[in-house]
């Protein structure tokens, strides 16, 4: 063997060696228990939907996938966990349309929302409905908006930054009125304080928010989809209801830390997606409202660069100013 054919083997083993280990654990993933992170508390919306699709995604890896709600921030703190996690496909992130809101709300974030995080899979897309407590005497949305416009309102939100108080806003500032912004934690806690009218209205995802339309505590005044959702057919569109570019697109999906072996996340989008036509999934995603919304994990990729630049948009139009 001559000497240069030695070099070239060699230099060739030499570059390849590194490859190994990430090829191998790729074809022998899932062999533990998988982490889901919620960056939101439990019984928001996301967590709603994302158990949904979890369960029986962890019957088809054949691996149990532990939920664990990690809130606060608008989702930044729960994020910023899986952005900085091991990119092994052990830990995934179940988050909304917050994700690509976040880059505006929290420009010191600990994570670069478009560059540390890859799209896998979008579950669908689901209306935010702006609800308001019967006490408050209002009946429609053009109502609210007049009220709004004489006295001084406040909104609700799942917190800062949150795709309930990108919507909100989005509205406000279509209808041409003020309000106060009053984040919580989560959903959960934000519609409470709505339906004992202690916070004047919120845009909530239909998920969380009907069963408080369902016991009378809250009533829907506008969806904020650009068609009306088939979880509620009686209620109008914010477009509808006479205030164009106030539709905002609410969706959920999974995400995992941007280096994640691109064999793993084909094969979580491929098992997600199959899981997504499942007729006992269906069945539970049509109370909710949940449209289909499949792309492909570039797609997805693509959705939230674009997301993120119309965001910050959104927020040097409505002058938003955040600490």
């Amino acid at each position: 063997m001559t000497t240069r054919r030695r070099f070239l083997l060699v230099s060739g083993a030499a570059l390849a060696t590194p490859v190994l280990p990430r090829l191998a654990s790729a074809q022998q993933w899932p062999g533990r228990t998988i982490r889901a992170i919620v960056p939101f508390s439990a019984g928001s919306t996301i967590d709603i939907i994302g158990r949904i699709v979890l369960e029986p995604l962890s019957a088809a890896l054949g691996q149990a996938i532990v939920v664990e709600n990690r809130g606060g921030a608008g989702g930044s703190i729960g994020t910023a966990a899986v952005a900085k996690a091991e990119p092994d496909g052990y830990t995934l992130l179940i988050h909304a349309s917050a994700h690509s809101a976040a880059p505006a709300a929290y420009p010191n974030a600990p994570y670069d929302a478009g560059r540390d995080l890859a799209g896998v899979a979008i579950f669908g897309s689901v209306p935010n409905v702006t609800v308001i407590s019967p006490a408050k005497g209002i009946k429609t949305l053009k109502e609210l908006v007049e009220a709004a416009r004489k006295g001084s309102f406040t909104f609700a939100s799942a917190g800062v930054g949150s795709a309930t108080h990108w919507a909100a806003e989005r509205l406000r500032l279509a209808a041409g009125f003020s309000a106060l912004h009053v984040p919580f934690k989560g959903g959960p806690e934000a519609l409470t304080q709505v339906a004992s009218g202690e916070v004047d209205f919120m845009s909530i995802g239909i998920s969380s928010g009907m069963p408080f339309i369902r016991s009378g505590r809250l009533i829907p005044l506008a969806v904020s989809t650009l068609k009306r959702s088939s979880a509620l057919p009686e209620v109008p569109t914010t477009t509808e209801a006479g205030y164009p570019d106030s539709d905002y697109t609410f969706w959920n999906g999974m995400l995992v830390p941007a280096k994640t072996p691109r064999d793993i996340v084909e094969r979580l989008h491929q098992e997600t997606m199959k899981v997504l036509r499942q007729p006992g999934v269906i069945d539970k995603f049509k109370p909710q409202g949940i449209e289909p919304m499949p792309l492909a994990p570039a797609e997805f990729d693509a959705l939230i660069a674009k997301e993120i630049e119309s965001n910050k948009a959104l927020v040097k139009a409505a002058g938003l100013k955040f600490n």
